[in-house]
């Protein structure tokens, strides 16, 4: 039970030989970087959320992504033609973030394709996840809402409102938290004009997770990340400081509230001020011993994010019943 990852030939034959109870498309936009580690979560969680029964999982990727040698040749070996989605609509469609490199999203380099299945999907399949960028892209596309571009990078791990009546936080008891990790925004008074009911949303940054029906699929607009691992907020503060502190970018990096606890935290906290009082050294950043507070970082929102992937597959199962 559980995921079992198809190939494109394989797509279309879950549905009729009973080995699956649902089809899934995942969509991977992310940069080479966060390539494999976003498969990984995206897929552990369609397993989590599946219980009992079997999910059959093809995995998609976009052209227009810049890609190294080796992602591209596991792209070849172990993806299907985007094309290819079209003449085996899955039940779920699940599209990653991207790394933001234009201003507009409509100016992405993968903007026409990502339009496009968003059209489409939004007529063939029961239900989408869409995350962080895609999110933003389609709000963009079935309701023209834009974007803002944030003063400041929104990181960190923050406290969520569940709305009780709302079927995709079913379940979920005492206090949720969800990581947030993006460069822009949309306002939560934008989605609701726009017709999306709220699951759950944060005080200090806004709406998580928003839905609306449009066409005939349900359509789930995620702009935080729960299928973000515990260690991956501390790994891309280590990123983007090791990038600060070796003159590869010069936009101060911030750290992710609330990422770690008790004395990894206060670490990180030194070693933050210490960046930002002007200490842009190699050195400095090389000796912190990420790896320990990577291995040492909780993960209080794997509940709730399991929590999330299962009502999603009930409400499938109920759409379609």
């Amino acid at each position: 039970m559980g995921v079992r990852l198809d190939g494109a030939r394989d797509a279309g034959a879950a549905k009729h030989d009973g080995s699956a109870r649902w089809t899934c498309a995942v969509v991977n936009n992310m940069p080479d970087a966060a390539f494999c580690a976003t498969e990984r979560q995206f897929v552990g969680l369609l397993a989590a959320g599946s219980g009992n029964e079997t999910v059959a999982v093809t995995r998609y990727a976009v052209a227009g992504v810049p890609r190294g040698e080796r992602i591209q040749a596991r792209i070849a070996a172990e993806y299907s033609p985007l094309d290819d989605i079209f003449s085996n609509p899955p039940d779920l469609l699940v599209v990653t973030g991207s790394n933001p490199i234009e201003y507009r999203i409509e100016d992405e380099p993968y903007w026409s394709d990502l339009h496009g299945l968003l059209k489409w999907s939004s007529e063939n399949v029961q239900a989408m996840v869409l995350s962080c960028l895609s999110a933003h892209a389609a709000l963009a596309v079935f309701d023209g809402v834009e974007r803002t571009t944030l003063p400041a990078k929104c990181t960190g791990v923050f406290a969520q409102q569940a709305d009780p009546i709302h079927p995709l936080v079913a379940g979920f008891y005492g206090s949720v938290v969800l990581p947030h990790s993006r460069l822009n925004a949309v306002p939560r008074e934008a989605v609701v004009d726009a017709g999306y009911s709220v699951a759950l949303q944060s005080d200090e940054v806004g709406w998580s997770v928003v839905t609306k029906t449009v066409g005939q699929a349900e359509v789930v607009l995620v702009q935080a990340h729960p299928e973000y691992d515990p260690s991956s907020l501390v790994r891309e503060y280590a990123r983007d400081v090791r990038r600060y502190a070796g003159h590869e970018q010069d936009q101060l990096p911030r750290l992710p509230l609330d990422c770690v606890t008790g004395p990894d935290w206060d670490r990180l906290r030194r070693l933050h001020r210490r960046i930002l009082r002007g200490e842009r050294d190699s050195a400095l950043v090389a000796a912190f011993p990420f790896d320990e507070v990577c291995h040492r970082a909780p993960w209080p929102w794997r509940g709730a994010a399991q929590r999330l992937y299962t009502n999603l597959f009930d409400t499938i199962s109920k759409r379609s019943a």
